[in-house]
């Protein structure tokens, strides 16, 4: 499942065609009626590739102008991340950009809501576990001796662990796993696992209830979601909900030999952002 192939109808513009039935119907869906269709996106992996520091991300090159132009044709493109908003809105390079109107990005599993039009942030009060984790959080990374090679991001509303500059990447994120867990539960948090990163959150939000919640404001018919990571898997999980009630839906895969659940769910895999860039260049112009 997911493996690309080539619309061959239209040469000069290459479609990737899904692998799957219910992946071309909601391709179909979006092409035919794109006015009442919600593109939802995830940023790191999806629209920004994976680096080995997470404040050096940055969106792909021609990202914000293959969003630019597709986005007035559609009902709305959102970027679900578990960002700050105003950080993915930074490093997006998005706020200010003609053509994007009706993008909308839900930062922190949407809790966190930017509109384009308004340039504004709104957010509920922050969990108050995340300020105590944060205090605790050097100390037990002391104790269980996972300092080296390990790097705390601090999210605001949650707080992340990376470890993908360790020596052994793998083996310290699995041994980080129980303690981050037990840490996080004893103030009312998550873990939330990623590529090479635990995240420590609070619970209730995650990307399908954020992208489910954007649907039903929209009043969308049909529904593309790209990601990349474990993070993306409710994403994918609300989307067969809404397709098992007859809402059509394209599922993508920001292609990743980290995370292999995506690819094998996916109806389309595609070459990491890049792909990405591509397939919605591809959708803006079918849609001329």
């Amino acid at each position: 499942m997911g493996t690309p192939t080539t619309d061959s109808t239209n040469p000069m513009d290459p479609l990737p065609a899904p692998a799957t039935q219910a992946g071309r119907d909601g391709l179909a869906a979006l092409l035919a009626h794109p006015r009442t269709a919600v593109v939802g996106l995830d940023f790191d992996g999806t629209l920004a590739p994976i680096v080995a520091d997470p404040e050096q991300a940055r969106a792909h090159p021609e990202a914000v102008a293959a969003i630019a132009a597709l986005a007035p044709k559609v009902a709305s493109v959102a970027v679900v991340t578990g960002r700050p908003a105003a950080v993915a809105v930074r490093y997006g390079g998005f706020a200010g950009v003609p053509g994007l109107e009706h993008l909308t990005v839900l930062g922190h599993y949407g809790a966190e809501r930017w509109d384009a039009v308004t340039g504004t942030v709104t957010a509920p009060a922050p969990h108050p576990g995340v300020a105590a984790v944060r205090a605790e959080l050097p100390g037990l990374l002391d104790r269980v001796g996972a300092w080296q090679g390990t790097w705390i991001e601090e999210k605001g509303r949650a707080i992340a662990v990376h470890t993908r500059r360790a020596r052994d990447p793998q083996a310290a994120f699995e041994a980080l796993r129980e303690p981050l867990g037990d840490l996080a539960a004893g103030h009312g948090l998550i873990v939330e696992p990623g590529r090479m990163v635990l995240e420590l959150r609070p619970p209730g939000m995650d990307k399908g209830v954020a992208l489910g919640d954007h649907i039903r404001r929209t009043g969308a018919e049909s529904v593309l979601y790209a990601g990349d990571d474990l993070g993306d898997l409710p994403a994918f999980a609300a989307v067969d909900k809404l397709r098992s009630g007859g809402v059509p839906g394209l599922l993508v895969c920001s292609g990743s030999t980290e995370v292999t659940e995506l690819a094998d769910r996916a109806d389309l895999v595609v070459d990491g952002p890049a792909g990405v860039v591509r397939l919605l260049r591809e959708l803006a112009a079918r849609l001329d």
